[in-house]
């Protein structure tokens, strides 16, 4: 298999015609242009590779039957943590494969692997479950049916349908809270939420789209990536990696010729970690029959390192107005619950 700096050289895989299940794999060096000051990987840059498999394999699994032609578009990502920093000159080993699919969505799996060519050590960094749905070439708001996929176990199929029916209802339940706009404070105060908050104003150009004309899913989340990072940057002033992402939903489609604002606001500090809150909204400037909307919402955790890559604490956040409270106590009861996940214990009744 080739190794590449950019593109992707795959191959597909068949683990039987009873299962139909597609794999792709992909090789790509890490240079100093993927990473920060430090040397280590953009979450963004890692994201946006994780999408680019994804969006290959479930792309070329829908147009596996003959039918109108199609582009498989990103809609949600979910909770994706960074297990282990990936730096420059390592190898980054994507793998991807389809899992499940629905009557409109393909569910994909992809694991990230990283390489040090020099000693052949391997280590996994991260591991994601992406959605994506079919979107007919000839007309963009139109969602094709996916080819199904058989399962080696019925079990597969029926943990898969309860995966499905969880995102969606998530989906649905995030689209409807995300109204509020983040707004700039004068003379802001150190450790406020309006002392670190940041915006990023992007022009979608032809390069950040697909062959409908509307932007990759990879590249926007490598843009919420950069604005969470200067946030967390601004808060702590240390070295900061991303060390998970919640949950990204992607509402609406951005066109070509929108202009984006990325906005990010920190809502929560733990002893070792900052989580921030970033909102994607596109402005169709070319188009005034319609009005600026919410494009992406997503959640980022960072966590701030020292020289020798040592995590550090962090300055506790000051939420001031009853929003800012709000939004504080809402990321404490997502931090408590994913600690207790990851320490194995239950969730609590209330």
């Amino acid at each position: 298999m080739l190794l590449l700096r950019r593109g992707v050289s795959l191959k597909v895989f068949r683990k039987g015609a009873d299962e139909a299940c597609l794999r792709e794999r992909a090789k790509l060096i890490m240079r100093p242009d993927d990473a920060n000051v430090a040397g280590n990987v953009h979450g963004g840059t890692i994201l946006k590779m994780i999408e680019e498999a994804g969006a290959i394999i479930s792309t070329r699994h829908c147009n596996s039957q003959n039918g109108e032609r199609c582009v498989a578009a990103l809609a949600r990502v979910e909770r994706t943590d960074f297990l282990s920093p990936m730096c420059i000159g390592e190898v980054a080993h994507v793998s991807a494969e389809i899992t499940y699919t629905s009557k409109h969505s393909v569910e994909v799996q992809v694991n990230v692997m990283s390489e040090n060519i020099l000693t052949g050590t391997k280590k996994l960094t991260n591991k994601a479950t992406l959605w994506y749905v079919p979107l007919s070439l000839k007309n963009v708001d139109k969602v094709l049916e996916v080819p199904p996929v058989v399962y080696s176990r019925q079990e597969q199929e029926e943990e898969g349908r309860k995966r499905y029916e969880a995102q969606k209802l998530e989906r649905m339940e995030t689209k409807w809270r995300n109204g509020d706009i983040v707004q700039p404070v004068p003379n802001p105060e150190p450790n406020t939420v309006s002392y670190s908050q940041s915006s990023l104003i992007h022009l979608v150009g032809p390069s950040d789209c697909t062959l409908h004309g509307f932007v990759h899913g990879g590249v926007t989340m490598k843009l919420m990536d950069e604005v969470a990072g200067i946030v967390a940057a601004r808060h702590c002033k240390t070295n900061i990696v991303t060390a998970s992402v919640d949950a990204i939903n992607f509402h609406d489609k951005i066109r070509k010729g929108c202009v984006i604002t990325i906005s990010g606001r920190m809502t929560f500090t733990s002893n070792k970690s900052m989580e921030i809150e970033v909102l994607v909204d596109a402005d169709p400037v070319v188009d005034n029959s319609q009005k600026r909307y919410r494009a992406a919402s997503a959640f980022f955790t960072y966590v701030s390192l020292s020289q020798e890559g040592k995590s550090l604490p962090v300055p506790q956040l000051v939420p001031e107005t009853e929003d800012e409270k709000k939004r504080f106590e809402e990321g404490k009861g997502r931090y408590l619950q994913m600690k207790a996940k990851r320490q194995g214990q239950a969730e609590p009744q209330p």
